[in-house]
């Protein structure tokens, strides 16, 4: 991971932060985003504390003129985009009849519109230089919907037919896509939903998920993980 521009959007806390971390601390220099500034120039301050050279502006990743401008800023820090992790993400649990179109469609702009902005941008440079790696953290709730859950589910579900098309499009190119499909994990997404998460202490950590990120991206340039199903062992 030595100086690998690195980017990975929705970094201000949870399975974002633990992947900005992890991948600092093994020698990637770090682009970060979430849409509150302050937020974000606090993570800098901290990842920078931890040693790892870390870069950060505020962006809504469902914005193209906002992740235009994030990326032309992180490029100008730290040259082509190595990684990107497409990260950010939210949702609205809510049974259907009771979910506002607003509500919806926040729900895809983060979730789908945001990763299809950030990938078509970083593509052409990864494509002319033969290299690049692209990780969509995308949920086992886009393969197994859960009832008062139906945006998120179809969203990450979108993420999941996304990922598959972007492989099948570069992946003679030199240019992998990863897409990993977490469990419930105990992170503050849940408390922000409304919604509990019982025995948090069993379900999947935030680190477990930037190992599991970690891991695919060491893999030899040959090798490609294209998707992975991460659960707790005994939720």
């Amino acid at each position: 991971m030595n100086n690998l521009h690195c980017i990975v959007t929705g970094a201000t806390e949870g399975i974002g932060r633990a992947i900005a971390s992890t991948l600092g601390r093994h020698g990637a220099r770090v682009a970060v985003c979430a849409r509150t500034a302050g937020r974000v120039s606090a993570v800098v301050e901290e990842l920078t504390a931890e040693g790892v050279d870390a870069f950060g502006t505020s962006c809504d990743v469902g914005s193209e003129p906002s992740v235009t401008g994030f990326l032309q800023a992180a490029r100008d820090r730290f040259g082509p985009v190595d990684v990107l992790v497409n990260n950010a993400g939210l949702a609205h649990f809510t049974p259907i009849e009771e979910m506002t179109v607003e509500a919806f469609d926040e729900t895809f702009a983060v979730n789908v519109r945001g990763v299809f902005l950030m990938t078509r941008a970083v593509l052409p440079d990864m494509r002319s230089r033969g290299r690049g790696h692209i990780v969509n953290i995308a949920s086992l709730a886009g393969r197994n919907p859960v009832p008062g859950a139906a945006a998120y589910a179809a969203a990450k579900h979108a993420v999941l037919g996304f990922s598959k098309s972007v492989f099948a499009e570069v992946r003679t190119e030199g240019v992998r896509v990863t897409t990993i499909c977490p469990g419930s994990v105990a992170t503050p997404f849940f408390e922000k939903t409304g919604t509990g998460l019982e025995a948090p202490e069993r379900k999947l950590q935030a680190q477990d998920v930037a190992d599991t990120v970690l891991a695919t991206l060491l893999l030899p340039e040959r090798a490609l993980v294209s998707e992975v199903d991460l659960r707790p062992t005994n939720p």
